[in-house]
């Protein structure tokens, strides 16, 4: 048999003893099951209804061209975004580079020595063997672990699992940077609709001022009345000062959020935004699926179950193959003849006696880092059923609230009417008319503020659901 055919059969050998070991070897650790855990059968405060679809893009449901291309620059341009992007690239490498391990490493080696022997030593010498001597050696080496114990499979399962908490974790960046860019919009357009309410409260105390003033000339008002009147007119607009100071903040926030220090956002108003139609929340079993935050804490609690089995098989000897074929001689032009045929194939194994209780101090450190993350995991849930309870209830009482600040405003409109009318008819005081400016003025703020958190609150909602998600099959009749 020559050496060609004889290194096929080793090499053939070889890969068939690591098919045998990776598909007859045995996996330590336990595999991993998602825990039982104990749900309500509906969310507090609400039926559980099977969700309506939600487009990934909730927050087209707004209506609003210069909100939907704001958030598209957040999702693009914001520095969490391009980070979380990058580690999810990252997390995939990582599979990559350890699923490589299943796979021989092949080397290519080669080298070339000149040396020259003593003539004068007791060890006699071929009187032909030259003194000086040429060695050129081209060799192709690897070396290969074999899976008995399930190592390298528990690793590639828990690369696995971070690669996909890493793609998770871009969900909640995206879905928590939308939210915060959507509710600081609804935050700018609720300070427009309030300086607008109360540079008209400006106007109207403006224009009590010169009436006032008018008065006071005709000897029907006092000086109390006239500087009463002054000081409604300064209170409302330090007021605008102050809101006005409040929307640059708020405007210089979404600019860091997009990347743009040069944004501007014109002037609008929060009563134009409408409300969108909310879906049912379902049921409470499909939150785990819909939250991305969720199912980031579920692959963490898989890969601290994975790498139980790694630990565990560092405790089982280590066996690998290895090899190596190539040629070797003296003279460049004969390196690849048959004649310099070198090759090489064994194994080694490498079985733990006596380290002082280390691989065990391993064991009980990832089983410790499991329960870690099976808390962290149990906690999650609980977070996201107290945010969809908050939303649902938050939602609810503010759609409420509307109406009753709705009627407050009118009515404080018609009694800021009448105040000025009776006043300017001598038929009541100055102070009658600024408790009426008062409390018209806090009515037209109040209604604002409500609105501003009825469009978060929604905001909150989708959230807590996880953003967009495609409605569950209904079951057949």
């Amino acid at each position: 048999m020559n050496n060609r055919s004889l290194m096929k059969r080793i090499a053939g050998r070889a890969l068939a003893a690591c098919a045998l070991a990776a598909a007859g070897g045995c996996a330590l650790g336990p595999d991993y099951r998602r825990p039982a855990l104990e749900m309500p059968a509906t969310y507090r405060d609400e039926a559980a209804l099977p969700g309506e679809t939600v487009a990934a893009d909730w927050w087209t449901l707004y209506n609003d061209a210069a909100l939907n291309e704001l958030v598209a620059q957040v999702l693009a341009n914001n520095s969490d975004a391009r980070i979380a992007a990058a580690q999810v690239d990252e997390a995939e490498a990582v599979l990559r580079q350890v699923n490589a391990s299943f796979f021989p490493q092949l080397d290519l080696g080669g080298g070339a020595s000149r040396s020259r022997v003593s003539a004068d030593t007791d060890v006699p010498l071929n009187a032909n063997a030259p003194l000086i001597r040429n060695d050129r050696r081209l060799t192709v080496s690897t070396a290969f672990e074999l899976d008995f114990w399930g190592k390298l499979r528990r690793g590639s399962e828990a690369a696995r699992a971070q690669a996909l908490a890493s793609a998770y974790g871009r969900e909640v960046v995206r879905l928590t940077l939308a939210g915060t860019t959507t509710q600081a919009w609804f935050s700018l357009r609720a300070l427009d609709a309030q300086i607008a309410a109360l540079r008209d409260s400006v106007r109207t105390r403006e224009e009590s001022l010169e009436v006032v003033k008018s008065r006071a000339a005709a000897g029907y008002a006092s000086d109390l009345e006239l500087n009463q009147a002054v000081g409604a007119r300064a209170d409302a607009a330090a007021q605008v000062t102050e809101l006005q100071r409040q929307r640059s903040g708020v405007e210089n926030l979404l600019a860091a959020l997009s990347g743009r220090g040069d944004l501007r956002v014109a002037a609008g108003d929060i009563r134009d935004l409408p409300l969108p139609p909310l879906p049912p929340p379902g049921l409470p079993s499909a939150l785990l699926d819909r939250r991305p935050d969720i199912r980031v804490a579920e692959q963490n609690l898989a890969a601290a179950n994975a790498q139980i089995g790694v630990a565990r098989a560092a405790l089982f000897p280590t066996i690998s193959l290895t090899g190596n074929y190539g040629g070797q001689s003296s003279a460049l032009q004969h390196l690849l003849d048959s004649g310099a045929r070198i090759w090489s194939g064994g194994f080694a194994l490498n079985l733990p006696i006596f380290d002082a209780g280390r691989n065990l101090a391993r064991v009980d450190q990832v089983e410790a880092r499991r329960q870690q993350a099976l808390f962290a995991y149990q906690k999650a849930i609980a977070v996201a059923f107290r945010e969809v309870a908050d939303a649902i209830v938050n939602t609810s009482q503010s759609a409420r609230a509307e109406t009753d600040l709705t009627i407050r405003r009118d009515s404080a409109r018609n009694s800021l009417e009448l105040a000025q009318l009776r006043y300017q008819s001598g038929y009541s005081g100055y102070l009658e008319v600024l408790d009426a400016q008062r409390t018209a003025n806090d009515a037209e703020l109040a209604l604002a503020r409500n609105r501003q958190s009825q469009l978060a609150y929604s905001v909150d909602f989708f959230k807590a659901l996880g953003g967009g998600w495609t409605a569950p099959a209904r079951p057949g009749p």
